[in-house]
């Protein structure tokens, strides 16, 4: 059996997500899918717009295998954080043999020699990064002439079009983990078809973004859900799933947001402690406090040029989740320390992915997260509990925007089965 894992965040799933899966089972030949799905908060800094069940449900309902999530600790992080998390993860389960990824580039070939030097940093890549910098560049265009000139036969613009693009950078991170933590599973990318990551233009001819669904459905679903501007754009099973869902955009953690910034705030160091914000972004933070009006407002006036808003609005998920720099910092020393399974597909009760699972990884599999409190330690504990905080905070706020008065409690949440 060949074993294939995909790294996502399925926020929502839609056509393009489905022809990455169906070209995985049809051109590559791969027997079983495996998803690690971030949960109920994103790379980006924000919410998902659907929680992580529902998302599951969508992947399973594609043709994916299995769905396990992604620790908010590694979810809710730069892309070096996120890779990193993923891949142990993906190799500590023990039957993967492929990583599948998509790319603007799609050259394997080049994103492995362009991983190898930024995973490598030898003498030739620092010392030209060094000097970019100091010449006022910003890290990313410094990165990209620092390994031309280490791979001076190779294309400058070339080079220079794999540092711009946010899936060539995260295919990037995913090769340079795999390296660091010396994996045998095989990298394979697939070239992104369709729109551009950050499109928010929906059109009939091409394959949307995420992006761009997330903006058609702020802008324009009412309290009825009605979805038909997406048809299309969507397989049927997903579609219904969103028609039947509760969806949440940052603003929607405004309040809560800013009771947390004013309980923290006189802190002897301020937000300094927290994951990714640091001593310049906390004094910011401090000095603009009084000022915020919404969360997304309150990013945009944070930001600066060394200090992108999504990097402002990860450093504020972090804050409003309670989640440190020491812990974070520890948690990615150790790596995945265990596999929360979501859901599985199969055609009877057992699994034969999930057997071959436990009987091969290196790291607990939890089905239900009482059990999974009982049984880790350390650091895989702490991650465990961050998980279950930020599950119960994204449903709090989720009952609230539907005048729910209980909401979801993480601890009761069972496995979703796909037959199939």
């Amino acid at each position: 059996m060949k074993a294939a894992a995909i790294i996502a965040e399925y926020n929502p799933f839609h056509n393009g997500h489905r022809y990455q899966l169906d070209t995985l089972r049809e051109a590559v030949g791969t027997d079983e899918i495996i998803i690690i799905m971030s949960g109920d908060f994103v790379q980006r800094g924000a919410p998902a717009i659907v929680d992580k069940y529902a998302r599951c449900r969508m992947a399973l309902l594609s043709g994916a295998d299995a769905v396990f999530e992604l620790p908010v600790s590694f979810a809710l992080a730069s892309a070096e954080y996120f890779a990193h998390g993923a891949v142990s993860l993906a190799e500590r389960l023990g039957v993967t043999d492929i990583l599948y990824f998509g790319s603007e580039c799609g050259d394997i070939a080049l994103l492995q020699d362009c991983a190898k030097i930024i995973a490598e940093e030898p003498p030739q890549y620092r010392r030209h990064l060094s000097h970019s910098i100091q010449e006022g560049n910003t890290f990313p265009f410094a990165r990209s002439e620092a390994v031309r000139a280490v791979l001076p036969d190779c294309d400058r613009e070339k080079i220079a079009q794999v540092f711009a693009a946010p899936n060539n950078i995260l295919a990037l991170e995913y090769l340079k983990a795999l390296l660091q933590q010396k994996s045998a599973i095989t990298p394979l990318t697939l070239r992104r078809n369709g729109a551009d990551f950050h499109d928010d233009t929906l059109s009939p001819k091409e394959l949307p973004s995420a992006n761009a669904i997330r903006k058609h459905l702020e802008d324009n679903c009412g309290e009825d859900n009605e979805l038909s501007f997406l048809n299309g754009y969507l397989p049927d099973a997903c579609l219904q799933i969103l028609q039947n869902s509760t969806f949440l955009f940052p603003n929607d953690f405004s309040q809560v947001l800013l009771y947390k910034l004013l309980h923290d705030a006189y802190h002897a160091d301020g937000f300094a402690c927290f994951f990714d914000v640091g001593a310049a972004l906390s004094n910011t933070l401090s000095a603009k406090l009084m000022q915020f009006s919404s969360f997304e407002d309150f990013a945009a006036l944070c930001k600066s040029r060394h200090l992108t808003y999504t990097r402002v609005c990860r450093s504020l998920m972090h804050i409003l989740l309670d989640m440190t720099q020491e812990q974070a910092d520890q948690l990615k020393a150790d790596g995945c320390g265990y596999a929360r399974l979501l859901g599985f597909r199969t055609k009877d009760r057992r699994s034969r992915l999930l057997n071959r699972i436990q009987e091969n990884t290196s790291i607990p599999v939890i089905t239900s997260p009482a059990k999974g409190l009982r049984a880790l330690t350390g650091s895989a504990l702490i991650s465990l509990k961050a998980d279950i905080h930020a599950a119960n905070i994204y449903e709090s706020v989720k009952a609230q925007k539907m005048t729910q008065m209980s909401p979801l409690n993480e601890l009761t949440r069972e496995l979703i089965r796909i037959n199939s």
